[in-house]
């Protein structure tokens, strides 16, 4: 059995433990007896101490230039990427306190080291001001860094959507409290540390922990100046209330149920069916913007089930330390529980459901939180397959006559994160994209691995506020400020 490992805070520059010593385990998905490390659980002290840390750090830190802290942005990248064996090891790491196969978490890392990057390339254009000269006054439009930004990460891609919002944080010249799910504390949290050891002390605190203790007091606390929160509607909306006693703007990028549509035009040769297996099952379904719900026109639809079928049978359920592996487990039982009832409606109401994938050790799956990948076919839309979230590997198909048929069915839903359109004709794609109520569309592919990070991505209804990624990803931890003078007295 791997050795148990123990992480700490990391306030001030410096790790420490939890100021009353506490910590708490976190197990192996796929082998729930194995105890995978313990974290330090933070108090609302710890919480307070971070802040005044990141307080007392941003005076200094905003006033560098975006040269300065892209040059630090760019040491930080090639910190936490550079070292082969270093990397491995936190990548197996990652793999066993989550559950997703080794490529992914080996993808996260090196996702997270490129972002650290492509912030640092937006310097020179942030450093640009508008001016504006008319009457009555001349005016300069320029930005100003928030001050301490509270980040709450997620367990499903915790290193990845790290990278959409820390680096953006630091180049806009916030300092921050990071805030790792509990659910997968471990690895983030060596990353974090290996990040905030590059940078002055109290620019980068991590505080680990239960989100009943220490949630509200992070959100809440009175020197937070920017709040960006990733994760589920519910605890969206109640960050919404908390940060609204201290009129603390909000990023929200929370859950989506997204729409892919498959034309009676859709190219499905080459590689076609990878890639829908991809947008729906990567990360055993646990994205955010996965595909999770497939409207096929009729005249396709057989064509599209077999192929999906085929693909998604092939796929070997088992630990993802196993190279063999192609879809490990889920990440908690809570999660496991609001797939298998899902697929218990769907059985129950007498529909076409497929429970596909192969599995090598039978022993190790039962104990495990593993469920095998499910396709329901002709899936009726009142299901609540059809009309929740799933965040895990379940996806409904279903049939459509006409195009416009197909995007009142996308658009009707509260959320509107990601969606996609599959089509051989492009500019007819696009048009049909722009009538569909997300914050993110794909054209013949679907989520992580079709994303360009240069675009502002986040969503609509109830899939958030605000957007990560991109230039408008950094604007978003500034304010404007406008500075007005006489005409001719500023250029």
């Amino acid at each position: 059995m791997a050795e148990s490992i123990q992480t700490k805070l990391f306030i001030n520059g410096e790790p420490c433990a939890a100021s009353d010593g506490g910590t708490y385990e976190i197990y192996n998905p796929a082998r729930p007896a194995e105890l995978v490390g313990c974290a330090a659980a933070a108090t609302p002290d710890d919480v307070d101490r971070a802040m005044q840390a990141a307080h007392s750090a941003f005076a200094a830190w905003a006033a560098l230039s975006y040269s300065e802290r892209a040059d630090s942005l760019r040491k930080v990248a090639a910190a936490i990427t550079q070292d082969m064996k270093e990397v491995e090891e936190r990548a197996r790491l990652f793999t066993r306190e989550h559950g997703k196969i080794l490529f992914e978490t080996r993808l996260e890392i090196s996702r997270l080291g490129e972002r650290f990057v492509q912030c640092a390339n937006y310097g020179e254009r942030l450093e640009q001001d508008e001016i504006i000269t008319a009457s009555p006054n001349d005016t300069i439009i320029t930005r100003q860094p928030r001050g301490v930004a509270a980040l709450v990460v997620p367990w499903n891609w915790p290193l990845a959507i790290l990278g959409a919002k820390l680096p953006q944080a630091l180049m806009a010249g916030n300092t921050v409290v990071v805030k790792p799910s509990a659910n997968s504390a471990l690895a983030p949290a060596m990353t974090l540390h290996r990040i905030a050891e590059m940078l002055p002390p109290g620019v980068v605190n991590i505080v680990t922990g239960s989100a009943g203790r220490i949630g509200d007091v992070l959100i809440g606390h009175p020197l937070v100046r920017y709040v960006n929160f990733t994760g589920s509607v519910d605890v969206g909306r109640h960050v919404m209330k908390v940060a609204a006693d201290n009129i603390t703007p909000v990023t929200l990028e929370l859950g989506g149920n997204d729409a892919g549509i498959v034309c009676h035009d859709a190219d499905l040769g080459g590689d076609a069916f990878q890639r829908l297996y991809r947008a729906a099952f990567m990360s055993t379904g646990q994205i955010c913007y996965a595909l999770k719900r497939l409207y096929v026109h009729h005249s396709r639809f057989d064509e599209v089930a077999e192929g999906l079928r085929s693909v998604v049978d092939a796929q070997i359920i088992g630990d993802g330390l196993l190279p063999e592996t192609t879809m490990g487990p889920m990440n908690n039982a809570k999660q496991l529980k609001v797939v298998t009832d899902m697929i218990a409606e769907a059985l129950g109401c007498g529909q076409d459901v497929h429970e596909l994938g192969q599995i090598p050790d039978l022993e190790l799956y039962q104990t495990g939180h593993f469920q095998r990948p499910v396709l329901v076919f002709n899936a009726d839309p009142s299901l609540s397959v059809v009309k929740n979230e799933q965040f895990g590997p379940i996806l409904p198909l279903i049939p459509f006559k006409t195009e416009d048929e197909a995007i009142a069915m996308a658009n009707d839903d509260p959320f509107g994160l990601a969606s996609s359109i599959w089509s051989e004709d492009t500019d007819r794609a696009v048009q049909l994209a722009r009538r569909i109520e997300s914050g993110y569309s794909f054209i013949n592919a679907h989520g992580p691995s079709a994303m360009d990070n240069n675009g502002p991505f986040g969503g609509f209804k109830k899939s958030g506020i605000g957007r990560n990624f991109g230039y408008e990803g950094i604007l978003q931890f500034q304010g404007y400020h406008s500075i007005a003078g006489a005409p001719g007295s500023l250029v």
